[in-house]
């Protein structure tokens, strides 16, 4: 589980570095659904994917799902392209979004 971590983290850090630049660290707790929407941190696919690991690292589930993936993605957007979910947090909206729509 712990190399599954390090290798999203490693990913993660080599696609956002040239969106980074002036920061060492990222705390992903603090992207908002307005940087995830509109690319201010890295391409959004790859932020959820990012996300995506991290969600189900911690829920022990070694197994991704290409058309479930797909499908939060879609409604995480959906969620976050609204104006009034722009300051929330992406680790919420992720969390509001897919309860919302189950």
């Amino acid at each position: 589980m712990r190399v599954g971590f390090l290798v999203s983290g490693l990913v993660l850090a080599v696609f956002l570095t040239p969106a980074a630049r002036a920061q060492v660290q990222l705390d992903v707790s603090k992207i908002t659904c307005d940087q995830l929407v509109h690319s201010k941190i890295g391409p959004p696919r790859l932020v959820a994917a990012w996300l995506s690991g991290f969600f189900n690292g911690r829920g022990n589930n070694h197994m991704i799902e290409a058309d479930a993936f797909q499908t939060n993605l879609s409604k995480l957007e959906t969620f976050c392209y609204d104006e009034k979910h722009f300051r929330i947090p992406v680790m919420q909206a992720i969390e509001q979004a897919l309860r919302k729509n189950q």
